[in-house]
This record gives structure tokens, sequence and C-alpha cells, in this order.
């Protein structure tokens, strides 16, 4: 162990100590930062970390929920398991996860399970090498930081070979262009169910590239948006017939579904999770745990803060549901989970400029992978939407999906007196709201003090 290595480890844990006593809530990164100045090859160095006891879970879609699923279901079996619960998933990150669960330099877990970062796993490969990873799905995201999903394909091919296990899923097809590079290939999957759905007749029906041969991929039913049973429309590529972990028998009324004749609970019916629980099935049998052991937990599970929030506003409840705004899986999953909603409502729809790194952009062209049929059959009584540059875009999308012009108010502003006032003006109490996180803080903020006034 060397003096660079323990003097990197001593100030990454003074560091965590420190904000510890400041704030418990912060210093996700900023130890790892410290560690990694002193030493950048301190993953390296971290003893009892191998590939036979580390898994690390990537994707576009679903990487915090799986890892913290993952993680509840060892840890109520009774394995040891270190884990960046917190979403920390850049090298940074992993280094303060590291930092904060060795003594001596030493690993104190039994498993290493790691959410990490599509784009940067490729960095942490280089010094933590990959042996088991998870692959929840390649999808469109974030475009400005992503491109297409190809590019993320092309960075995750560098990080997987021979001595990798791959739990792939099986309806995603950029997700199997990964297994042939493989030594080992679990794959798990999710039979379509009572709220599957198709695009046939569809005018804004898209679907998306074989990444083999570059024709068109065909769906036999979307299980969530460009997630389901494919094939290649020219080529022979497909999604296997059975893969080794199957959700069959899907009963999402009753939270209930099937793999191999053993029945598994689960708490979260919104279709999206499925896949979700399907991999963490995958992982954690793996580990030699018992569907016995496995379904309790998913019983027990419940999501990290904030993906499902209320907030009152008068006499409004307004459901927040957060969600990436440059992700058509995740607006898709949002707008899944107001249509199971058959009472009467209001739907509020905040698309905005895109506010990450220079220069911001306004593009809502994911809107149109997405289905609002189910939506609008659903008794929305009005819809509002809001925003400073893109409100007529997120109408005139509803608009071409069915809804009738003067069931939508449209707001070309990010005011939040104006927001309230307009909702204040309906007699519906039941109300949704779809838009980026840091506006709703915003506006539960307001709605707050405007209670309390």
């Amino acid at each position: 162990m060397s003096l660079r290595f323990r003097c990197a480890m001593l100030a990454g844990k003074l560091t965590a100590a420190l904000i510890n006593i400041i704030d418990k809530e912060r210093g996700t990164c900023l130890p790892g930062d410290v560690a990694l100045k002193l030493d950048p090859d301190f993953l390296r160095h971290v003893k009892g970390v191998s590939r036979a006891n580390t898994v690390f879970v990537t994707g576009t879609n679903g990487k915090s929920t799986t890892t913290n699923l993952i993680a509840h279901t060892l840890a109520a079996a009774g394995r040891r398991v270190v884990c960046n619960l917190d979403g920390a998933n850049m090298e940074s990150g992993v280094a303060t996860t590291l930092i904060k669960n060795t003594s001596g330099g030493r690993l104190t877990g039994d498993v290493l399970l790691l959410e990490t970062d599509e784009r940067f796993l490729p960095i942490i490969n280089q010094k933590l090498p990959v042996g088991q990873l998870v692959v929840t799905n390649i999808q469109k995201d974030q475009v400005q930081r992503n491109g297409e999903p190809e590019l993320i394909l092309n960075k995750l091919r560098q990080v997987v070979d021979k001595n990798v296990t791959l739990y792939l899923n099986n309806d995603d097809p950029n997700s199997g262009a990964l297994a042939p590079l493989a030594g080992k290939v679990v794959r798990f999957g999710v039979s379509p169910h009572s709220r599957s759905f198709t695009k046939e007749g569809d005018f804004y029906a898209v679907t998306q590239p074989c990444p083999v041969c570059g024709s068109p991929i065909v769906f036999q039913a979307y299980n969530i948006d460009n997630i389901g049973p494919f094939r290649c429309s020219a080529c022979d590529y497909a999604s296997a017939p059975r893969p080794d972990y199957l959700a069959e028998q899907v009963d999402l009324d009753n939270c209930r579904f099937c793999v191999d004749g053993e029945e598994y609970g689960f708490t979260y019916s919104t279709p999206y999770f499925l896949y979700c629980y399907i991999g963490a099935v995958a992982v954690c049998r793996s580990f030699g745990l018992t569907a016995a052991e496995i379904s309790p937990a998913f019983a027990s599970f419940t999501l990290p803060g904030g993906r499902l929030e209320d907030v009152r506003a008068g006499g409004h409840t307004i459901r927040y549901l957060r969600m990436k705004q440059e992700n058509p899986e995740t607006v898709q999953s949002a707008i899944d989970v107001i249509a199971a909603d058959k009472t009467e409502k209001i739907l509020m729809l905040g698309l905005d400029e895109l506010v990450d790194f220079h220069p911001h952009y306004t593009n809502t062209f994911y809107t149109y992978d997405c289905d609002f049929s189910g939506l609008i059959d659903s008794r929305v009584s009005h819809y509002i939407c809001f925003s400073g540059t893109v409100a007529y875009d997120a109408a005139l999308r509803l608009i071409y999906a069915g809804v009738p012009r003067e069931k939508i108010t449209i707001l070309p502003t990010n005011d939040d007196a104006t927001i309230v006032a307009e909702l204040n003006k309906h007699e519906c109490t039941n109300v949704y709201l779809i838009t980026w996180l840091k506006k709703y803080l915003h506006l539960a903020e307001y709605a707050k003090h405007h209670a309390e006034a």
C-alpha cells in the first residue's frame, strides 16, 4: 500500500468527516475529488475489490432504481453491500463510496454495487475493471451531452470483453448488440401485459435502427416506449424468444409477476419499474438468493426520495412526476401513470429550455416519441402548458395528439404566481405536473409560502 494512496485515503476520510459534521446530506463527491487529486489511481489501489464481487449498473433509464433495489434485496438476505445509493455515479462519486466503506484501505463489504454513468464507465473501468455489468437500456437521452444512442453503445463496447458477465435487457435492441462481446450473457425481460401497446396506424409512430444493419426495428409490442419484444425488419437480429429471466403473468393491479413459476410481489405498479424488478431478480439469483428471499424484499422496497411527490396549492393537490425532460421513455412513463388515474384531473405541462451547459436548447422532439392516446381517454378536464420558451410547442404536440384546443391554456411564462393563479380558476382539485426538477422546486416553494400567506 503506497504512501500516496494512504495520504489520499486519509484526506478523503477527513473531508467526509468534516462534511458530515456540516451537512450530512452533502459530500457525495468531494471526498473522492480530494483523494483522486492526491492519487489519480486511487480506485485501483483499494483492497478487497474483485471482478467477482463487483456489480456495475448502467444505462439510460432505471439505473438508480435498479441499483437501490438490488442493494435492498441483497442486504435483506444478509449480504454486506457497499453501494453509492445517493446516485453519485461518476469517478469521484465511486471514490467517495469506497472511502466511506473501507478500513485500512480494504473494502468492508461482501458486494460492491455501483451505479455508473454510461459515459464515464470507460474511465472508471481503466482503474476498477468491470466484471459484472447490468445494462438497463440504451435510449435517446440528453442529446446535448450524449448525442445518439450509438455513441453511448460505442462507449460501452470499450468495457465489455470476455471477462465480463453481462446482464442485458432482452427487450432493448441497443443493449443486445453488446452480447457478442461478453464472456457470459444473462438476459432479462418482460412478457407483454395489460398495459403493453402498439403503434400501428399512429402517424407519429417512430422506431429505432437495428444496431447490426441499420434497418428499422419492428416491435411485437411496447411494454414501455421503445422497449418490448422485437425483430429487425431486414436481418435476423431479434430479442431472444425466452430470456434467462422473464417476468410472466404480470398483474399490475395486484402487483404480482411470475418467473419460472415462482411468484414475486412488488410495490410500484408502473410498467417502467418492471424492468428494474426483473433485472434485480437476475442479479440476486446469480448471488444465490431464492424467490422466497427476493419477493419479501421487493414488497418492502421504497423508492429514493423525490420521484413521486405531492404539493398543495390552494385547494389543489399537485402530483409531481420527477423525470428527465429530455428522455421520451420517462416522459411516456409519466404519461402512463397519469392515464392510469381514471378520475377527473388537470395536467400541467411545463416543458422548457434545457439548462445544462451552453448553448442551452429548447428541443421538444422527444414528445413525438410518446403516445398520448391513453392520457386523452383518461378524463383530463384541462391542460395548462406553461414555459418561458416552448409553451406553444407543448400545446401543439397535444393538439396533434387530438386534444381539443379549447381544453388547453397556454402560459408563455415561468412566473409561479401566474401559473398558480391560472390553476385556481379551475374547480378540479386533482392536478398532475410534468416539468423538470428545478421548476418543480420553485413552484413548490411558492405554493408553500402562498398557502401560509
